[in-house]
């Protein structure tokens, strides 16, 4: 079990077990998406609105007009979310160049915005099962819980509707459905992972992008791709998430990322909300014993006062 000082934030060796699983629960499982061989195929969201039996938020096609993005974000129905991420080249913003031939126009023939040529940055977005999730905290039914492989997952049948996880996540990630009133976010596959086989998004990528596996592994191996990135020369190639120093104890989602977390969207140093919650209820605690105090003497002194006065 975890110390009291890393009761809601800080490194967390084993989630599972300080969820009250015995040690001999299997590893802790996640994901590492390597976003700088993802093409944007979007095979995960199929794969993952298929096997979950995802609604569709409408009848026919919706593209957002942001490139090839048709979600813009995780939501209730949405739990894998591609992000096409559309940069100019210009001459006050030169992306990180990864060898690959540049979009645009022919020479000569600028576009008025530098030399016309763009880049796309692409990613699998999802939820990422943090070591210390907020959600879990602020869940007043039990909806939400900690499984034996260390994931995050709704029990929709329990959930009320409150909807105090959602703005508890410092990613966003976990939304209200629509019509349903219940609290909806990605599994990791929970009953796939019962039966010995890998979340469906991770099946269906095409070029391994999304990998699935125990969490220590996959940490190892992301280490290795971002050295191997950096002695070809993508500098700015960093890992986000994998950290378990960071906000929220390292996510069991984790990304290797060619730009800065805010370029995808993600917010740049994500705490975990219920970090000061111990502190907060003793704090409350005291104004409430202040009040009680100040009450108690206030009625005293007015006794006193009505025994001594002529």
């Amino acid at each position: 079990m975890t110390s009291d000082r890393n009761r809601l934030s800080g490194p967390l060796a084993d989630p599972a077990a300080d969820a009250g699983y015995p040690d001999t629960h299997p590893p802790r499982m996640g994901f590492f998406t390597d976003t700088s061989v993802c093409i944007g195929c979007k095979a995960c969201q199929v794969a993952c609105k298929e096997w979950n039996l995802l609604p569709a938020e409408t009848e026919e096609l919706d593209l957002l007009g942001q490139s090839f993005d048709n979600t813009g974000a995780l939501s209730a129905d949405n739990w894998r979310h591609v992000a096409f991420v559309e940069q100019k080249v210009a001459p006050d913003r030169q992306p990180v160049d990864l060898g690959m031939p540049a979009v645009g126009p022919p020479p000569g023939h600028d576009t008025g915005s530098g030399d016309g040529q763009v880049r796309w940055l692409m990613s699998s977005d999802v939820c990422k099962h943090c070591t210390h999730a907020a959600c879990l905290d602020v869940c007043p039914t039990g909806s939400l819980f900690r499984t034996e492989f260390g994931t995050v997952v709704v029990q929709e049948d329990i959930c009320n509707g409150c909807g105090y996880c959602v703005p508890a996540c410092p990613y966003g990630v976990i939304d209200i459905r629509p019509g349903d009133g219940r609290a909806f976010k990605c599994t990791l596959c929970y009953d796939r992972l019962g039966a010995g086989r890998e979340p469906a998004c991770a099946q269906a990528c095409p070029t391994d992008s999304i990998q699935f596996g125990p969490l220590e592994e996959l940490r190892e191996r992301a280490d290795r791709r971002v050295a191997e990135l950096h002695e070809r020369g993508v500098d700015r190639a960093r890992l986000y998430g994998r950290d378990p120093e960071d906000g929220v104890g390292g996510d069991g989602a984790f990304f290797l990322l060619l730009d800065e977390p805010e370029v995808y969207g993600l917010p740049p140093d994500p705490v975990v909300t219920t970090h000061d919650l111990s502190s907060m209820w003793r704090h409350a605690a005291t104004a409430a014993v202040g009040v009680a105090v100040s009450v108690a003497l206030s009625f005293l002194g007015r006794g006193t006062w009505e025994r001594t006065r002529p």
